[in-house]
């Protein structure tokens, strides 16, 4: 209930800021300035073997989402290829992924998130960049990284905190909970 209304709200907000065309409130310049530069890089998986075993090990528990194999191996490529350039765990990305859109790369929110890691459009005018397109798995996971990355350096480390800063709910750790329950249960 309250997690709605904190997205209705953000929704408005969003929306209003739209239509005034002026910047949406409270957007952090080092967030801005790390998207932008994590948008324009390309990187691949450093240890080829590592990403490998990495690959079969996860594949399994994905199944339960992506039926066809290639696709599962695509998706966890991915993940894993953005995951690692952000500096984060993979595996944290993927127990986020999982709530966020249990894996639906054309998944959007009611307040307009898209994509697997429910990236708001926002996002895309902030850098210089409106032509991007967040329901593009690639895409969507440079972004969500780079903000995740973003927020774990603000609470300083604290995964907990971060998750809350991703999801809009600071303060309140139900979607943390979440997350990190998914961690430990599916993905660690």
């Amino acid at each position: 209930m309250i997690r709605t209304s904190l997205l209705t709200l953000l929704l408005c907000l969003v929306w209003n800021c739209a239509q005034a065309q002026v910047r949406p409130p409270e957007i952090d310049p080092a967030l801005r300035r790390a998207l932008k530069q994590a948008v324009n890089q390309a990187d691949s998986f450093v240890d080829r073997y590592d990403a490998e075993v990495w690959l079969m090990a996860k594949s399994q528990p994905l199944a339960r989402y992506i039926d066809d194999p290639q696709e599962r191996l695509h998706v966890l490529r991915a993940v894993h290829r953005e995951a690692t350039r952000a500096g984060l765990r993979p595996e944290v990305v993927l127990a986020l992924i999982q709530i966020e859109s249990a894996f639906d790369p054309y998944a959007v929110s009611r307040v307009g998130a898209q994509g697997m890691m429910q990236v708001m459009p926002f996002w895309k005018k902030e850098i210089g960049r409106p032509d991007d397109n967040l329901i593009d798995m690639d895409t969507n996971l440079r972004y969500g990284c780079t903000i995740l990355k973003h927020y774990i350096h603000r609470a300083k480390g604290n995964l907990a905190n971060a998750l809350a800063y991703y999801n809009g709910s600071y303060g309140r750790y139900t979607y943390s909970s979440k997350v990190l329950d998914a961690w430990a249960e599916r993905w660690r």
